[in-house]
């Protein structure tokens, strides 16, 4: 991934404007991750909803197949981003296809992304869902997008 573009400063103002308008849940989580992928020049962001039966649902995505929205589902503790639910920890991943838990869905069109970096999104301890974004190229992503992320997170539990 390159440098971000604008910083996590400008991330968060347009997150909070984004939170104050008076968008439908759909708009705003799609709008969401546009502006994470931008801000952060990731080629994808998406976010999973852990269910009350414990299932993550891909709820929005900048990136990944549009159609696999409310399709695209992991268990917990199932692939990538299961296991950042189960655990509550950031997974940092320069060749994400080679984790032994990852876990392929083919109507996301995932395969052609390397680089994966998910956070948990947490509230009061409890694990809310995944944020995640990706890239092409193989890197590892640097601790402060990892904290500029996780703290997107938090800002999205809210």
């Amino acid at each position: 991934m390159r440098e971000t573009a604008a910083g996590p400063r400008l991330l968060l103002r347009r997150l909070r404007e984004l939170m104050a308008e008076p968008l439908e849940p759909q708009d705003r989580l799609d709008r969401i991750v546009h502006h994470i992928a931008q801000n952060m020049v990731a080629e994808v962001c998406s976010l999973y909803v852990l269910r009350a039966d414990a299932v993550l649902e891909l709820y929005a995505t900048e990136g990944l197949n549009p159609s696999s929205v409310h399709h695209a589902q992991l268990r917990l503790g199932q692939g990538l981003v299961g296991t950042i639910a189960a655990s509550a920890r950031p997974l940092n991943l320069s060749d994400a296809q080679k984790h032994p838990a990852f876990a392929y869905l083919p109507e996301t069109g995932e395969e052609i992304y390397n680089s994966f970096l998910g956070v948990p999104v947490l509230r009061a301890g409890r694990t809310l869902g995944v944020l995640v974004v990706q890239n092409k190229t193989m890197r590892q992503y640097r601790e402060d997008e990892v904290e500029a992320l996780e703290t997107t997170a938090m800002v999205i539990a809210e």
